[in-house]
């Protein structure tokens, strides 16, 4: 008898050690702290897909850029140094065009525009992953994106000179063509880069602005509602195939739900993160007709410079839009 209980509790030892060697935890990166709705979003996410597997499969976030820095997460995913992150669409900007058409100004200004392009340019987008290892499992929009300056800005003149915080290639290119410096500066760095003067003035979403509290360095807020961009989040592909299939399922099951639910998100931080900037103080306000003619204007020469950079792909994504 007693031996039967050595092999009982020998045996019992060894299935609970399966079963704690059975679960499986994927580290993610992501760029935003958590007060913006796409973090917020994520961590629902990780939630639903370890309560689907009961508990078996949990994604532990590592929000706010803490674990790898912005502008490296797409290779890290890529390279397997982590199976998923989160990236700003944009970012990618050097290494296709593709990944530059949400961000062109004043293409896709509403969200019912802005899903049309992302229905538009999804396949492009799963395919240009796929080559490099990594598969799209969602995306989510930010708020339109607006003005925060220093001083009131009318006219196309009072960007001369000034020091603009810039995201993405897209963002230097309008820099540039605004006459004004463009300088790469990550979210979690924008209230040091405005109080030590690296930049003075940047075009971003209003909950970027609210959860960077941005009254505590520039005094007013333009709603020239220029683009409509997309965060990703992105897997890689052969780390999601090791997956049990019902760890895959619950992963894209999940992911459905969470893009849905992040665009209803997006719509209410609009007006909700809007009427919070004004209520901290700062001066939110409407472009002047001058301003917005003279960004129009050049939104119209990006576009054509962007299909011309990505050929006949690129021409055919414009064209299925209009």
């Amino acid at each position: 008898m007693k031996q039967f209980i050595k092999v009982a509790a020998l045996t019992l030892a060894v299935c609970t050690s399966a079963t704690v060697n059975a679960a499986t935890r994927w580290d993610m990166a992501t760029p935003y702290v958590d007060a913006t709705h796409h973090t917020q979003n994520i961590r629902q996410f990780a939630e639903e897909v370890k309560a689907a597997t009961d508990g078996e499969f949990e994604i532990i976030v590592h929000a706010g850029a803490s674990l790898i820095k912005h502008k490296e997460i797409a290779r890290a995913v890529r390279t397997q140094q982590v199976p998923i992150g989160e990236v700003f669409i944009g970012i990618l900007g050097n290494e296709d065009p593709i990944y530059k058409l949400d961000n062109l100004p004043f293409l896709a200004t509403n969200f019912t525009q802005a899903k049309k392009l992302y229905e538009v340019s999804k396949s492009a987008l799963q395919a240009k992953l796929d080559k490099k290892g990594m598969m799209l499992l969602y995306s989510v929009p930010w708020p339109p994106q607006g003005l925060y300056s220093k001083e009131p800005i009318n006219n196309i003149d009072d960007f001369k000179g000034a020091k603009l915080r810039a995201y993405s290639s897209t963002l230097s290119r309008l820099a540039i063509l605004l006459n004004a410096s463009p300088t790469t500066v990550q979210t979690v760095e924008i209230p040091q880069a405005f109080s030590t003067g690296i930049i003075d003035m940047m075009i971003t979403s209003p909950t970027t602005g609210v959860s960077s509290q941005s009254w505590d360095y520039v005094n007013n807020y333009t709603d020239v509602q220029a683009w409509i961009p997309k965060n990703m989040v992105i897997v890689n592909k052969r780390a999601f195939k090791r997956l049990d299939k019902s760890f895959q399922q619950a992963l894209l099951t999940a992911a459905a739900t969470v893009e849905q639910r992040g665009w209803e998100m997006a719509i209410n931080e609009t007006t909700s993160k809007t009427q919070e900037l004004a209520a901290k103080g700062m001066k939110v306000v409407e472009p002047t007709p001058e301003l917005m003619e003279s960004l129009k204007a050049i939104g119209d020469d990006m576009a054509k410079e962007w299909a011309e950079e990505a050929g006949d792909e690129g021409k055919a994504l414009l064209s299925e839009y209009h």
